[in-house]
């Protein structure tokens, strides 16, 4: 395996999302099989839970940026450090309020009047 040439995506958040979400799921498939409203519930969660998990760990630098990343960035070990700033074309990032935006309007409050401007305003444009 040490002559693969792409990045597999193997993060610490990405196991334990999926770690947590195939208890989530078993639960749920054992919830159908048995009859129980409860364990499917119950399973439900735990798959919700594993999503906001994985998004925590994503974002605290433990998952990875959409795309191919630099060979010495592949462990799993490695943090990302670029996470605080968001990845471009990241969903989980823009969520977040990281990232970039596509739309962003720029404001600068009046002084005195307490409403915003939108920028360019005072050149007239």
């Amino acid at each position: 395996m040490s002559g693969h040439l792409h990045d597999e995506g193997h993060t610490v958040a990405g196991w334990t999302g999926f770690l947590i979400g195939t208890v989530g799921s078993t639960m749920v498939a054992a919830g159908v099989v048995v009859p129980s409203p409860v364990m499917v519930g119950g399973g439900v969660v735990i798959v919700a839970i594993s999503v906001l998990v994985t998004w925590a760990l994503h974002l605290a630098g433990w998952g990875k940026p959409p795309g191919r990343r630099p060979r010495d960035t592949w462990p799993m070990r490695v943090r990302d450090r670029s996470a605080r700033e968001g990845h471009p074309g990241c969903v989980g990032c823009l969520l977040a309020g990281r990232g970039q935006r596509s739309a962003v309007v720029a404001a600068r409050s009046v002084p005195g009047s307490g409403e915003p401007e939108p920028a360019g305003a005072e050149a007239g444009i």
